[in-house]
């Protein structure tokens, strides 16, 4: 069975990978031709653990192509996997134009009967409109289906997400189609709910969007918990106890950022305005997630007189630990504001920086300035103040008493509640976290 996936982000590549794994031949597809060159040496142009290594195994086996030419990759696919982004627009409605140009691709170069999957976050719908627009630019009498498969992957763990998913979302409209996705995903032996399109389209947001519910719930009770002496991570604890609850997604912290969350409720939230409903507690979420990630710099901003000319450190960039993404980062939102304070930034990430050097060049930026250092010693050192927005090992490793020994001043704002309150306080640093 020969597959071709288009686009090779974190959606595709992943899948593309995974799918050469279990023994397909697969062509990735992608426009940019220093992109396809640097897969084709196993270089990821993502980070991903593990990712890389598979890529390299299984070029090495003749299993994975990449190529810019996609009338080549398509014309003879038995499955094309559509994995590109459906960015948000201004109004929170999900961009289909990437969705929309690969599919008259698709519509004018496969030469055979072939199944179209869209693994894209897509509102619910698009598939209908999927397989109607290919039909209706076809150039060669073939029989094209679509099909819905959205991913469950995280990104940090997006390798280990897809070969050990708790299960596989399939959203058909015939038997046929049905079928042939049993028979492609039989070799992960792992659980298949196959349901109808529309069904599959509104899984994947209804599982994002609890998610990113839960989060906002700590983080909107860890709030409360400052006000009234609580501690929210013995809150945390207790409820996690709870079956009904579970551990997961407890953590409170500044917020959640990302390609998924913050596009995933603001689109669902848009789709049900679109039909006459309103998602109250989806547009509650959007709102605390919105406010939850400047929530230190405002406390900072009440201790401190100025940010002008201050050693400012940041140790993390990222979404999250694990990547090197910072769509939607809790991060931007604060370095923006931090800049045009007039602090003077001192920032470390293991694997996001040449990312945030496109968002935040070095030197001046509005009244402060941008740096980017090798260790979290070097941005802590002669520091005033330190924000922490990332939850790397890196960063967890520090002991206390290094803010004390490398910090001009000892004042920490921990957005990830990193460390515990009366170990900072016998190290005799001055420290704010998140609902303690």
């Amino acid at each position: 069975m020969k597959i071709a996936v288009a686009g090779t982000g974190y959606v595709g590549l992943v899948a593309g990978v995974c799918f050469a794994e279990k023994g397909y031949h697969v062509t990735c597809v992608d426009i940019e031709e220093k992109k396809v060159e640097m897969m084709r040496q196993g270089i990821s142009p993502i980070y991903e653990e593990g990712l890389e290594e598979l890529m390299q195994k299984n070029n090495a086996l003749g299993r994975l192509h990449y190529t810019t030419d996609y009338v080549k990759a398509y014309r003879d696919a038995d499955v094309i996997f559509i994995g590109v982004g459906t960015p948000e627009m201004p109004d929170g409605s999900a961009n289909l134009s990437y969705i929309a140009e690969v599919s008259r691709q698709i519509a004018e170069t496969v030469e055979k009967d072939c199944l179209v999957v869209v693994k894209s976050t897509v509102p619910v719908g698009t598939n209908d409109k999927v397989e109607q627009f290919i039909r209706d630019f076809l150039v060669h009498d073939v029989k094209v289906e679509v099909a819905s498969n959205p991913e469950f992957l995280a990104q940090g763990t997006a390798v280990y997400d897809t070969l050990h998913a708790a299960r596989i979302i399939i959203g058909t409209e015939s038997k046929e189609a049905e079928a042939l996705l049993q028979k492609l995903y039989a070799p992960f032996e792992l659980p298949i709910v196959s349901v109808k399109r529309r069904s599959a389209e509104m899984i994947k947001y209804a599982c994002n969007d609890f998610l990113a519910l839960k989060i906002s719930y700590m983080n909107d009770i860890a709030n409360l918990c400052e006000l009234v002496g609580a501690d929210i991570t013995d809150v945390a604890k207790g409820m996690s106890y709870d079956e009904r609850i579970g551990a997961r997604f407890l953590n409170a912290g500044i917020g959640f950022g990302g390609s998924c969350f913050p596009k995933d409720t603001k689109a669902l939230k848009f789709l049900a305005k679109e039909h006459g409903y309103s998602l109250k507690t989806v547009e509650a979420c959007v709102e605390v997630n919105s406010a939850q990630k400047t929530r230190l710099f405002e406390k900072a901003k009440e201790r401190m007189i100025s940010f002008a000319g201050l050693k400012t450190a940041v140790l993390g960039l990222t979404f999250k630990s694990g990547t090197d993404d910072l769509r939607e980062a809790p991060s931007i939102d604060n370095l923006k504001l931090l800049l045009a304070a007039g602090a003077d930034v001192y920032a470390y990430d293991p694997k996001g920086t040449e990312r945030a050097k496109q968002l935040f060049p070095v030197g001046k930026i509005e009244k402060g300035s941008m740096h980017y250092v090798d260790s979290v010693e070097e941005a802590l050192e002669g520091a005033h103040i330190c924000f922490v927005f990332t939850e790397w090992q890196e960063i967890k490793g520090i002991a206390p008493e290094k803010f004390k020994e490398y910090m001009h001043t000892p004042l920490v704002y921990d957005g990830r509640n990193l460390y515990a309150p009366v170990q900072m306080k016998d190290a005799d640093v001055e420290y704010y976290s998140i609902g303690r």
